[in-house]
């Protein structure tokens, strides 16, 4: 923009409010957020050095974007993220994000404390859930590889790494994202897809077990619970 301004301007203080909104409106979406963010803290800049007399960009909006309309993901995004979960840390990762709804930065911040075996509940973002088979599985296949891979560790997350392990830190963000990023079915979307069909049905969430995880898509409350594998 000030290369482009330069052609016909001599100076900042000779550009219009109007000159800012063309600027804006050359853009969409998060471009254009950020190109108001970036105009508003130079001339904010220049003004308090008296360079210029008055701010253009001052109360120049951007409008709030729409967002999309949610669409559920179909079997064969499910089935891809389920391929994906080939390790353990992985594969309860994924069963937090699809069968509980759970937020990335809140499955790698779990504490040991949040899960209770004996009383089939675990602990989701300060709400106490009961355990379906899945998850509960999960959660043991990844117990048992963590004592035994860090038997001395004293890190309280549930979710560790071979560098957090020594350390008492949560896992970071992109190791906590990176079997499902490059997929239609991420971390995020498998959540989302969990809340929508709960919220489009108004019902609780089925604790029915994940008999099939290569073929079947996990519990939700819009399917009928399966029976014994």
């Amino acid at each position: 923009m000030l290369l482009e301004w330069s052609s016909h301007y001599d100076h900042l203080r000779e550009v219009t409010r109007e000159d800012i909104i063309a600027a804006r409106d050359a853009v969409t979406g998060k471009q254009r957020e950020s190109r108001i963010v970036a105009l508003r803290s130079l001339f904010r800049h220049v003004k308090k050095k008296g360079q210029i007399f008055r701010n253009p960009t001052i109360r120049v909006r951007v409008p709030r974007q729409t967002g999309g309309v949610l669409q559920a993901l179909v079997q064969e995004d499910i089935d891809e993220a389920i391929a994906t979960a080939t390790t353990a840390d992985i594969r309860l990762i994924v069963a937090l994000a699809a069968v509980h709804a759970a937020r990335p930065k809140m499955i790698r911040t779990m504490q040991m404390e949040d899960v209770d075996l004996g009383n089939r509940r675990i602990t989701v973002g300060g709400h106490v859930r009961p355990l379906d088979d899945l998850t509960h599985r999960a959660l043991l296949d990844w117990l048992d590889h963590r004592h035994n891979r860090w038997p001395n560790t004293a890190n309280p997350h549930l979710l560790i790494t071979q560098k957090t392990a020594v350390e008492l830190g949560p896992a970071g963000k992109l190791w906590t994202t990176r079997a499902t990023r490059n997929l239609t079915a991420t971390l995020e979307r498998l959540r989302v897809d969990r809340q929508l069909e709960e919220a489009l049905t108004a019902q609780t969430p089925s604790t029915s077990p994940w008999c099939s995880a290569s073929t079947r898509r996990p519990p939700s409350a819009t399917r009928t619970p399966h029976g014994p594998c």
